[in-house]
């Protein structure tokens, strides 16, 4: 879900419409997760809990990963 490229996230405004436009930041933000790193960086992270965050992270994306499998797999019977 990262961007190919790397720099700051424009986001253009249409007739005025802040409002919209704002919206779209926070979800463009939100996709790229960069509101979770910025929580996740606030505070000192020891080597351990960081080793056990990702590892806890790569369960999940495996977890995710199964799920779509066997979805794809149900759906082609």
């Amino acid at each position: 879900m990262a961007r190919d490229e790397l720099g700051p996230i424009e986001v253009e405004v249409r007739d005025n419409n802040i409002n919209r436009a704002l919206n779209r930041l926070k979800r463009e933000i939100g996709r790229e997760g960069i509101s979770r790193e910025l929580k996740r960086r606030r505070f000192y992270e020891k080597p351990s809990v960081a080793k056990r965050r990702k590892m806890r992270e790569a369960e999940r994306r495996r977890r995710k990963e199964e799920r779509r499998a066997r979805r794809r797999r149900r759906r082609r019977r």
